[in-house]
């Protein structure tokens, strides 16, 4: 008995010597070396540099050559591969798209996501997209989203600046401004229900803040060993508790909307109040559509897809249509309004093109697919503060990458989106510079880059399915703001990424609004 407490004594001795031997080292160098500490691996380094991951992780894989293995303490069974190598991708999303899954420890971490498209995998991921294409390529859908983007544009968004504007400091978060102008869109047309968050007062909404909430708690999951955070969900403290108060709030909410969509669909039909022939019926949220067409096949109780699998595919929907928007449309102005002659050359676009119209802003989404510069300085926005700025996989068989290093059963590989974009093996010396021309032609033309290099929407099988209604919501947005009012980052603000799955700021994004004249 002595003898196993001795050796436990210096068991943890040694992890506690190495612990913060390898922290005095990371904080006393100025470039740390990515070190693998005996004991607890690499794990020292990341959490030091939290703060700041994204540039933290570029800056080592640049010193590695774009692709490294990551190893944690020896207990923790935290060991993959993190890469930038657009060979590698090409291999993983698409030469060898069989290989490599989202996994079962994936699908744990994301928990409120269910099994929606983001999570599953095989025979349920294809359900999923194929149910995804589907309502996308509904006859009228792009109409039916013209048509809420430009009423709430209209409506809600540009009221909303004015009012801003007129107000002597004419200060505003542009971040929670689209947060909640997305939070808005996705819901009128995924649930046919306007919770009005963009509004003058700026109300509080509980279960918009849930859904904030609940992909902050997940994010965290990623910086600890799995055992860590099962623990404190099953003691129900710390982030973990946040999220399951999260999710009960906006799972409410959701299973509320679906309840009620229910009950308006089998009513309308039971009374044949919809004609599915008319335009209007076309013109529906996608929650109607899918509980709709259970109706119209007279599915039995037990066939119904059920509340379960609605709520799954309308959270997943939330998650593509809401967040990525919203960060897309901040890095965006951010950057426009830091780059004044990219701005003017996007306001004389669209004069030259549309500058005939009694509002030149109000554009249509055949109308859009003319701005070629705008179109660029989106993509540059898209390459430099990608949405989701990292992507995983698991491997399932052992394999050998492109770049050399070998991947046994459950190997862990991450994808460093934010990266990618400021190397310069990938883009030229250039890389760091926002450079809309780059992704114009000599002709004029856009300029399209393969997925495996270009990765801010997937690539493979996975590529998204909404990348096309993205570049037109972005597209009608910026058109809006661009043409009615100068933006202004206050001066002194600090612009940095927040720790979460979607790239956004962690402080917001603080402008100065005032009317512009054209």
């Amino acid at each position: 008995m002595m003898t196993l407490t001795m050796s436990l004594i210096v068991a943890v001795t040694l992890i506690l010597t190495s612990f913060i031997y390898a922290f005095y080292q990371t904080l006393c160098l100025k470039n740390p070396a990515f070190t693998n500490w005996p004991f607890i691996g690499m794990l020292p380094q990341f959490i030091w540099n939290m703060s700041h991951i994204h540039e933290y992780s570029t800056q080592m894989l640049k010193s590695k050559g774009g692709t490294v293995e990551f190893i944690g303490p020896w207990f923790t069974n935290m060991k993959g591969i993190i890469t930038t190598d657009p060979m590698n991708v090409h291999h993983i999303m698409s030469k060898r798209f069989d290989n490599f899954v989202k996994g079962n420890l994936f699908r744990e971490m994301f928990q409120p996501f269910g099994e929606g498209i983001f999570t599953t995998d095989s025979h349920k991921w294809k359900y999923n997209r194929n149910l995804v294409q589907h309502l996308f390529k509904q006859k009228s859908f792009e109409t039916f989203q013209e048509k809420i983007i430009h009423n709430k544009v209209e409506k809600s968004l540009i009221p909303l600046l004015n009012h801003v504007q007129q107000q002597n400091e004419s200060l505003v978060d542009l971040q929670d401004v689209f947060n909640r102008f997305t939070f808005d869109n996705i819901c009128l047309i995924v649930l046919g229900h306007d919770p009005n968050c963009l509004s003058c007062d700026f109300p509080e909404v509980a279960y918009e803040k849930a859904f904030n909430q609940a992909e902050e708690s997940i994010f965290y999951r990623h910086t600890m060993p799995s055992y860590i955070w099962k623990l404190k969900r099953w003691l129900q403290i710390g982030e973990e508790k946040k999220m399951i108060e999260a999710c009960k709030i906006f799972d409410k909410f959701l299973f509320s909307c679906i309840a009620s969509k229910r009950e308006e669909v089998r009513k309308n039909f039971n009374t044949k109040e919809i004609n599915i022939e008319t335009d209007e019926a076309h013109h529906i949220d996608f929650l109607t559509m899918m509980i709709r067409e259970e109706e119209e096949t007279k599915c039995s109780e037990s066939e119904l897809r059920g509340d379960k699998f609605l709520r799954d595919v309308v959270f997943n929907l939330f998650v593509a249509g809401r967040d990525t928007i919203t960060s897309a449309l901040t890095w965006f102005f951010y950057l426009v309004a830091t780059h004044p002659l990219v701005e003017a050359k996007i306001l004389e676009e669209i004069k030259e093109n549309f500058g005939h119209k009694e509002k030149p802003w109000v554009l249509s989404v055949d109308e859009v697919k003319k701005l070629v510069y705008l179109h660029g300085a989106i993509c540059e926005a898209l390459r430099l503060f990608p949405p989701v700025p990292f992507e995983r996989k698991e491997t399932i068989n052992s394999d050998i990458l492109p770049s050399g290093h070998h991947v046994y059963p459950k190997t862990i590989i991450l994808f460093s989106v934010y990266a990618m974009g400021r190397f310069e093996d990938i883009w030229g010396e250039d890389c760091l510079e926002f450079k809309p021309e780059r992704w114009i032609s000599e002709r004029g033309g856009i300029v399209y880059e393969p997925s495996y290099k270009f990765f801010s929407f997937n690539a493979g099988p996975r590529t998204c399915l909404g990348k096309d209604l993205a570049f037109i919501q972005i597209k009608m947005v910026a058109a809006s703001i661009l043409w009615n009012y100068c933006v202004h980052v206050v001066e002194g603000s600090c612009v940095t990424p927040n720790l979460s799955i979607v790239l956004l700021m962690k402080h917001g994004l603080k402008v100065k609004i005032s009317k512009r004249g054209i």
